[in-house]
């Protein structure tokens, strides 16, 4: 015995029919009925939610003889014969995937000019996955299109506009476009019962949701789905048959791995995977539940009392329960995961999906080695909003491995007068311990100032006696300490250009520095700039017996160079050797020698 499938079967006939498509039916039913008519229309949506059938609906009503309030009767000759899709001699119904190149639509054009076959019936053009036709071939229609015969109309049903807007973009214009809706899972599952019912058949409310979540609100495909199960099971539709004709996965493996998650368990992820592979579950279906299950249970996290669809009341509690154990950033991070995951499109090239679900599920379970932006802030803006980890001691330079740290030597407690003083940025103070760490310890500029004289006042802190000697004018910085204080900060990007500045002064901390007219501006800025330059401010304000915090940067412009000559020429030579040769400064320096050759 020959049965119709349910999509066929319970396809509509009468634009009140259309299921979720409320704003398309009413809206061609009135034009049907006030005769508002227009020449072409486009309608565009997913695949499986009634663009083609909407178009015949609107052809049948046009041509139907019982017409009522602009809807057709759905039982006349001409509404069998358009419903049926058989031969018409007024409706005609074209693939225009087969039928897309040009010599197709100047045959199309050319039957367009004749008239219909009664005096009161329309002539209509159906072209369904209209954006397969091709650039020449809309060109070839832009004319009928814009002065359209009497009584001819167009309906093109398309998945895809966007193409048809970068083919022919003036054809978009020229007829009234209808967007076609996905069904929500509420509907879809209503729909269901309703077929179901006609059919006599009794069903579980999680199988028929669980038909409609596959069906991503597609109505032709959830009735094929539908249509399956039937197969399978004829008597009832239960959850069991149709996860396991789907080959979905069971919510408790969600719930499962989402314990995991919370432990942080990676040693169970493969065993995990190995345990969905002998079951003989689709990994792709299970990464696409995988999203599912993370967002359902997002949704729960932020607001419990929230309408989560695709689960029953029994999942819901369960999600709700694994959803306690996470921060809403770490579901959060969760979900993003699995999201870049099925973007990225690797699992269906890969050679190896399993390996890649393994991958994924690793990265899940190392929630705990991963931190968010705002604690690492919070770590970094001071004591109090984070405890971070103590870190372990450094090694001293020099120091062979495998030797403990020599433990650190406390601090001396500031006196509490002078507890206010202290003006250094903690950001700063491990900026410069990590140079300390990095940087070996200076030869000294100058000579040990003379010891204070003995007062009454107590001694003062370890900064003093630096900014009083740099007060007293008896540290400096001079070329040479200018670039190996350079060498030393180990700078990128502007180094080169370091190099070529002229040491004018320095005094009270004030650094005077001449360089090109064309630099000026950007090494002011990069010295301005206390996170950039941080390591060289350090140097140089070791070298001058001062604190970061007191040393300022003045770059000016340097003067009209004069002609360079041989001589000129040879001194810049000898002074370049003399400062990058430590030895042979040094004995300019101590023997007061000057070379000529």
């Amino acid at each position: 015995m020959h049965r119709i499938a349910l999509a066929r079967r319970y396809r509509p006939r009468r634009f009140d029919e259309l299921v979720g498509q409320d704003h398309v039916g009413s809206t061609l039913s009135r034009a049907v009925e006030s005769g508002r008519l227009a020449h072409a229309y486009l309608f565009s949506g997913p695949r499986g939610i009634g663009k083609t059938t909407a178009a015949r609906i609107l052809a049948m009503a046009l041509n139907c003889d019982q017409q009522s309030e602009g809807e057709p009767c759905g039982e006349c000759d001409s509404c069998q014969q358009i419903w049926a899709g058989r031969m018409s001699l007024d409706v005609i119904e074209i693939d225009a995937a087969s039928n897309r190149g040009v010599d197709d639509a100047r045959d199309l054009r050319e039957r367009a000019m004749y008239a219909p076959s009664d005096e009161g019936r329309y002539k209509v053009y159906i072209l369904d996955e209209a954006h397969m036709l091709t650039s020449q071939a809309w060109n070839t229609l832009l004319k009928v299109l814009e002065e359209p015969p009497p009584r001819v109309i167009f309906a093109f049903a398309t998945t895809e506009p966007q193409k048809i807007r970068q083919s022919a973009e003036p054809v978009l214009s020229r007829c009234q476009r209808f967007d076609f809706r996905r069904l929500p899972v509420e509907q879809m599952v209503a729909h269901l019962r309703d077929v179901l019912d006609r059919e006599g058949v009794k069903a579980e409310e999680g199988a028929l949701m669980a038909v409609a979540r596959r069906a991503e609100g597609g109505i032709r495909d959830a009735l094929s789905l539908l249509d399956q199960v039937l197969s399978f099971s004829n008597d009832s539709v239960e959850l069991a048959d149709v996860r396991r004709m789907l080959g979905l996965v069971e919510e408790d493996q969600y719930i499962e791995l989402l314990r995991l998650c919370a432990e942080g368990d990676r040693a169970a992820v493969f065993p995990y995977v190995q345990a969905l592979v002998d079951a003989g579950y689709d990994l792709e279906e299970f990464v696409r539940g995988l999203g599912d299950s993370l967002r359902a249970t997002l949704a729960l996290k932020l607001d419990p009392n929230t309408d989560v669809a695709e689960l029953t009341p029994e999942s819901r509690h369960q999600f709700v329960q694994a959803g306690a154990a996470f921060q809403e950033t770490d579901l959060l991070r969760l979900l993003v995961a699995v999201s870049d995951f099925e973007a990225a499109g690797r699992f269906r090239r890969s050679a190896q999906p399993r390996t890649q679900v393994e991958v994924l599920l690793l990265r899940l379970a190392s929630l705990d080695a991963s931190a968010e932006l705002t604690e690492l802030l919070e770590a970094a803006g001071g004591p109090g909003a984070y405890e971070p980890r103590a870190a372990a001691p450094a090694r001293t330079r020099g120091q062979p491995p495998g030797t403990p740290p020599a433990p650190p030597k406390p601090a001396a407690a500031p006196p509490e007068s002078q507890a206010a003083q202290q003006v250094e940025p903690q950001a700063a103070q491990q900026v410069e311990q990590q140079v300390e760490q990095q940087v070996e310890p200076p030869m000294p500029a100058a000579p040990p100032p003379e010891p204070p004289p003995a007062a009454e006042e107590p001694p003062p802190l370890a900064e003093e006696p630096r900014e009083s000697q740099a007060a007293n004018g008896s540290a400096t910085i001079s070329r040479e300490s200018w670039l190996a204080a350079l060498d030393r900060a180990r700078l990128t990007g502007v180094a080169v250009s370091l190099r070529g500045v002229d040491v004018q002064s320095f005094s009270e901390g004030r650094l005077v520095l001449r360089a090109a007219p064309g630099l000026v501006d950007d090494l002011q800025g990069f010295l301005n700039d206390v996170t950039r330059s941080a390591a060289l401010r350090l140097e140089l304000a070791r070298r001058a017996g001062l604190s970061a915090d007191r040393l300022t940067f003045d770059v000016q412009p340097s003067g009209a160079r004069e002609r360079l000559t041989s001589e000129g020429a040879k001194k810049q030579q000898l002074s370049s050797m003399v400062a990058a040769d430590p030895r042979l400064r040094e004995a300019v320096e101590v023997l007061d020698l000057r070379i000529k050759e």
